[in-house]
C-alpha cells in the first residue's frame, strides 16, 4: 500500500440479478438431486468465473443438445432457447430444466401472443446474442423482423400491410432502446408496445447506478465478460454520461495500473452475471496500492427473487 489516496464509489445495485441467481442455483440443485455429471446447454450465465466454479462441482458445458448422453439431465441457459430445444429434449426422453430468466420468458410470450393476433413482431436486439436467437426462435421463421439500432430502424422494411408489434432484448442500453422506438412509433405510428418494458429492472438498474456515479468519477470499471451485453452496455453508458474513461474487465488480475494514473476516484461496478466476489477481489488489489476509501451510490433496492423449476426446490 502508498499513500495515494483512491475513493472508490460503489454502484448499487450491482452484480448478481433475480434470474441469474435462479439459473445457478438450479445447476446446483440439479447436481445435489442426480450428482455428477449435469449438462448444461451454453454457459448458464455470460461469465467464466462462475462457469468454471460449476465445472467443478460436476457441471458439463455443451454448446448443443446433440452431445448430451441420453441418461444425464440437462439444463437450459438463463437467456432463453428456440423452442425446437425443448422439442428435441422432449422427443429424446431427457430430463430437463430450463433456467431461462422469467423475465426474458415473458418476452416469449408476448412474441408469441403478438404473432396470434396476427402481428409481424420487431425485436430490438444484437444479432448472435443468444437472448436473441432464443426470442426469435419462438415464431416461425420470417415472422419476426431483427433491428439492431437507429440506422436499421429508420430503413426495416416489415411486410406490407401486416399489423406491426416490437419487444425487446431485456439487456440493452435503456437510452439507445428509447431512441430506436422513437424511430419506430414514428414510421409506424400504428406498431403496438409492450403490455410492459422488455428491458429489466436488473439492467434499468444497474445503469441507473452508473449515470448517478459517473459525473462524480474519474474513471470507472465494470466488472464482466466482454461477451456479457449488460456488462458492456454498462461501459457505454459511463461513458456518455460524463465518465469516458470507463472500462470493462473479468477480473482484478486484468487491471492495467498504469490506467490509474491521475484518478483519485474510481466507479466501480458490476454486469448482472458477475459475482460479487469479484468486486470485492478488486477492492482488495486496489488496497494493496492505494490507501483506499469506500463510497457508496445508489439508485434502488432490489428485493426480487424467481421460484426454481418444478422438481428442484432449494435445500
Amino acid at each position: 500500500m502508498t499513500d495515494t489516496a483512491l475513493t472508490i464509489v460503489l454502484a448499487q445495485p450491482r452484480g448478481f440479478c433475480a434470474g441469474v441467481d435462479r439459473a445457478i442455483q438450479i445447476v446446483e440443485q440439479a447436481l445435489a438431486r442426480f450428482g455428477r455429471p449435469v449438462y448444461v446447454r451454453h454457459e448458464i450465465v455470460h461469465n467464466r468465473f462462475v462457469v468454471e466454479s460449476l465445472e467443478a462441482q460436476g457441471a458439463v458445458f455443451v454448446e448443443e443438445l446433440e452431445e448430451v448422453p441420453d441418461d444425464v439431465p440437462v439444463i437450459f441457459s438463463a437467456h432463453g432457447v428456440p423452442k425446437s430445444v425443448p422439442a428435441e429434449a422432449s422427443r429424446r426422453g431427457l430430463t430437463f430444466f430450463d433456467a431461462t430468466c422469467p423475465l426474458v420468458s415473458k418476452v416469449h410470450l408476448e412474441a408469441e401472443r403478438h404473432h396470434r393476433t396476427g402481428h409481424h413482431v420487431i425485436l430490438i436486439g444484437h444479432a448472435g446474442h443468444p437472448e436473441v436467437i432464443g426470442t426469435m426462435g419462438q415464431l416461425p421463421d420470417g415472422a419476426m423482423t431483427l433491428v439492431e439500432d437507429v440506422a436499421q430502424a429508420e430503413t426495416v422494411a416489415p411486410p406490407a400491410d401486416t399489423a406491426l408489434a416490437y419487444t425487446t432484448q431485456t439487456t440493452l442500453s435503456v437510452d439507445e432502446t428509447e431512441a430506436i422506438i422513437a424511430v419506430l412509433t414514428r414510421r409506424f405510428p400504428a406498431i403496438r408496445p409492450p403490455n410492459k418494458d422488455d428491458i429489466c429492472y436488473a439492467t434499468t438498474n444497474r445503469q441507473n447506478a452508473v449515470k448517478a456515479m459517473a459525473g462524480q468519477c474519474d474513471a470507472l470499471l465494470v466488472i464482466g465478460a466482454p461477451y456479457s451485453s449488460n456488462s458492456r452496455r454498462l461501459v457505454e453508458v459511463a461513458a456518455a454520461n460524463g465518465c469516458e474513461k470507463s472500462l470493462l474487465i473479468g477480473r482484478a488480475d486484468e487491471i492495467d495500473w498504469r490506467w490509474f494514473e491521475g484518478v483519485g476516484r474510481l466507479g466501480l461496478t458490476a454486469g448482472a452475471s458477475a459475482p460479487e466476489l469479484l468486486v470485492e477481489e478488486v477492492i482488495a488489489a486496489c488496497r494493496a496500492r492505494f490507501t483506499v476509501t469506500l463510497e457508496e451510490v445508489s439508485a434502488a433496492v432490489e428485493d426480487v427473487r424467481f421460484k426454481l423449476p418444478r422438481g428442484l426446490t432449494a435445500a
